[in-house]
């Protein structure tokens, strides 16, 4: 069975994060640098760089000009930081679904496929479950006119746990609803980790975008703790034919030579990426 997949690459801002921070990379630069240093052409940001831009179409619209002419596609946005969409306040659940709309609009402007959101909640198993469910499905009816999805990543505590956020799914049912499966972030609240491999597997059928986490790598370019052809292997047999997104957050080699390695992994493993 041929490797090759019909997956292309995406690179996912977090990826530079330091450099955005120390202020080495500007976000406004962020897909003309994912083009020039990794030969890219899609990319997926991050809400946290551009929040004294959030609610400003002209910079958005500008950004998506700069994107046009790089030949650049902006799949999505991940939203951080704007309450828990599973809040047990029912007054700051819809807070924090209104919280989003702003990005929403970014996202429609840059011409992006989804926004990716949090399923943060607390109490029982089964009171998050249900006010995580009463969340997302209102964001999904909010989402709805833009044209865009609403996309939940295993993000830590009970989104961690690939049957609890599979049920989720399952109690949403809405179309526009779906999951971002990250290959790394499977940590739950007590400390555990909940097994990757079954954890993506479960997530996947649910899945509009999928993220490649790595964070070191041994000298054979594998990275240490993901057997990347064995989740590339669940991926396809999932059907998934969208974007695998790099998200690199090791601590060395440099951002750069990071997620260049997990570049080169996902091209062993069949991805595509553009022929520059």
């Amino acid at each position: 069975m041929s490797l090759k997949l019909p997956n292309r690459i995406s690179l996912a801002q977090w990826s530079l994060h330091r450099m955005l921070y120390d202020g080495t990379l500007s976000p406004d630069d962020f897909p003309k640098f994912t083009v020039e240093t990794f030969g890219l052409d899609a990319v997926e940001y991050v809400n946290s760089f551009y929040r004294d831009h959030a609610t400003d179409e002209s910079y958005f619209k500008a950004l998506r000009s700069t994107c046009d002419g790089l030949g650049v596609k902006s799949l999505l946005i991940m939203c951080d930081g704007e309450g828990a969409l599973g809040d047990p306040h029912p007054a700051k659940r819809r807070l924090a679904v209104s919280n989003h709309r702003k990005w929403l609009e970014a996202a429609k402007i840059l011409g992006c496929h989804s926004i990716r959101v949090n399923a943060q909640s607390s109490g029982s198993r089964e009171e998050q479950l249900g006010r995580a469910a009463e969340g997302l499905t209102a964001l999904g009816e909010l989402a709805e006119p833009y044209g865009l999805d609403v996309l939940v990543e295993n993000h830590g505590g009970l989104s961690s746990d690939g049957a609890w956020l599979a049920k989720v799914m399952r109690t949403v049912d809405r179309p526009n609803v779906g999951t971002l499966p990250d290959f790394g972030n499977f940590l739950l609240a007590d400390g555990r980790w909940y097994d990757r491999y079954r954890g993506v597997e479960e997530l996947m059928p649910f899945a509009k975008a999928v993220s490649a986490k790595s964070r070191a790598f041994d000298e054979d370019g594998d990275e240490t703790r993901t057997d990347y052809a064995r989740m590339m292997q669940i991926v396809r047999d999932a059907g998934y034919t969208g974007y695998v997104g790099i998200e690199w957050e090791g601590e060395t080699p440099s951002e750069r030579e990071g997620v260049l390695k997990t570049k080169f992994l996902l091209e062993r493993c069949g991805c595509l990426a553009p022929k520059g």
